[in-house]
């Protein structure tokens, strides 16, 4: 792999803004984002807390400055809508944290953690201050089968009883599956059990046919309160289909998932958008969901995400800002349903992006990569780049967590924290707080 040289560090220096924690850090950014409706912020792992904390001073400028009324997430859409109601001093919970309870599936930390709730309580004080243009929080992701399916009979039983039965009968053929949502998806593609997937599209299409009727007989909040069912009818439709496929190929179920946030962004958008004046929205996601697919080798593959769908269906009107960093600390598991730990996070490997941003020798910087220049040229060669989801295995760390990427097509800038440190979940465990010591790793990977 070629040297890093003296050029190309002096010439990312000079086009580096530094990050110093002052109320003008983002100036760059806001510039940059212009009238976009739509920034998506990403993240290069699920468990840092600077990419959490960055991401809500960003927010809340865009909140306050540019006119932003929603924050979307990579989170199960029932229980951000908790949280959605909770910000805008609808719901029941008292506090924040109790808001943030509903995201039990694991990996509870992504959301149950001291950042985020630092955020949710800030935009709760925004609102209660607010006349109009209360700002909500909303989540965008298909795993909430069983519990969509809930939300989707509880509201039918309020405004129509009869369909709620009708809806139930549909929806009956999940029973066998004692709210495993794998287990129906290895059971329906293997032909062990017949497919949900008449009953799930029929009960969506009533639902929509009979939207006028339901909001003259709901109460208070009509439109809203039948967004949320709709949504959830929806999500269930569309994770039925995942579940389904999941098991044919990571390609096909990766591009469903991301359809569906898509789509649901959209939806989104169109309900909060009034009288003439587009919904601006803000988008919390991993890198790999909002990075533009087509600047990686994945997205060779044919793998597609929200930030490739978003840039065609808005233009500039996303503004897509990934985020990095060369090594530190990170909350993460070592297998799926596992325990949260505090783990350290190697050094970016040479030849990578991590590597060479952390030549610029700044502790955090924004850079700016669209204008052409300098910048854009050096860092148009495809280099690796990390992505820590919520396992991150550093004995393996090549192979599970590093592909190859153009960064200038795949951001529209991108922010760099040299070294970072773990996120903080608000129900971390004894072992979390023990702390992993350097360089040991879980067995038998």
């Amino acid at each position: 792999m070629a040297t890093i040289t003296d050029y190309e560090t002096g010439a990312l220096r000079a086009a580096a803004r530094p990050l110093t924690g002052s109320a003008a850090d983002y100036d760059p950014l806001l510039e940059l984002v212009g009238d976009a409706r739509f920034v998506l912020l990403g993240e290069a792992t699920h468990g840092t807390a600077e990419f959490y904390d960055e991401r809500a001073r960003i927010t809340q400028r865009l909140i306050e400055e540019k006119g932003f009324t929603a924050v979307a997430v990579e989170a199960d859409w029932p229980d951000a809508w908790r949280v959605n109601r909770y910000v805008r001093g609808e719901g029941q919970d008292a506090d924040g944290r109790a808001a943030l309870s509903g995201f039990e599936r694991f990996p509870a930390w992504m959301w149950r953690n001291t950042s985020v709730l630092s955020f949710v309580e800030w935009l709760r004080k925004r609102n209660d201050a607010a006349v109009d243009n209360k700002a909500g929080f909303y989540g965008l992701d298909l795993y909430s089968l069983f519990t969509s399916i809930q939300e989707v009979l509880r509201y039918l039983e309020e405004v129509d009883p009869v369909a709620a039965e009708e809806t139930r009968r549909r929806y009956a053929c999940f029973d066998h599956y004692d709210q495993d949502s794998q287990h129906y998806g290895y059971a329906a593609s293997v032909g062990l059990s017949a497919s949900c997937q008449k009953g799930v599209h029929a009960a969506l299409q009533e639902l929509q046919q009979r939207a006028f009727d339901y909001m003259q007989a709901d109460g208070a909040n009509p439109e809203d309160a039948f967004f949320y069912a709709q949504q959830n009818a929806r999500l269930v439709k569309n994770a039925e289909e995942y579940y389904r496929t999941m098991f044919r190929g990571r390609i096909s179920s990766w591009n469903l998932r991301d359809s569906h946030m898509a789509e649901t962004l959209d939806a989104l958008a169109r309900h909060l958008s009034r009288e003439g004046k587009p919904a601006k929205i803000v988008v919390w996601e991993h890198n790999s969901h909002i990075g533009d697919a087509r600047a990686t080798e994945i997205g060779r593959q044919g793998e597609w995400n929200v930030g490739e769908l978003a840039r065609k269906a808005y233009g500039e009107d996303a503004c897509l800002i990934g985020f990095t960093t060369y090594d530190g600390r990170v909350t993460a598991a070592s297998e799926w349903d596992g325990p949260a730990e505090h783990k350290h996070v190697r050094p970016g490997m040479p030849g990578s992006y991590e590597h060479l941003l952390h030549s610029v020798g700044l502790d955090r910087f924004f850079l700016p990569l669209r204008d052409p220049g300098p910048t854009r040229d050096i860092l148009m060669e495809e280099r690796l780049e990390r992505a820590i989801g919520v396992l991150y295995l550093p004995r393996t760390e090549r192979h599970s967590h590093y592909f190859m990427a153009q960064l200038p097509r795949q951001f529209d800038a991108v922010i760099h924290i040299d070294r970072s440190s773990a996120v903080t979940p608000l129900d971390a465990t004894s072992g979390w707080h023990s702390d992993e010591p350097p360089e040991t790793y879980p067995q038998g990977f």
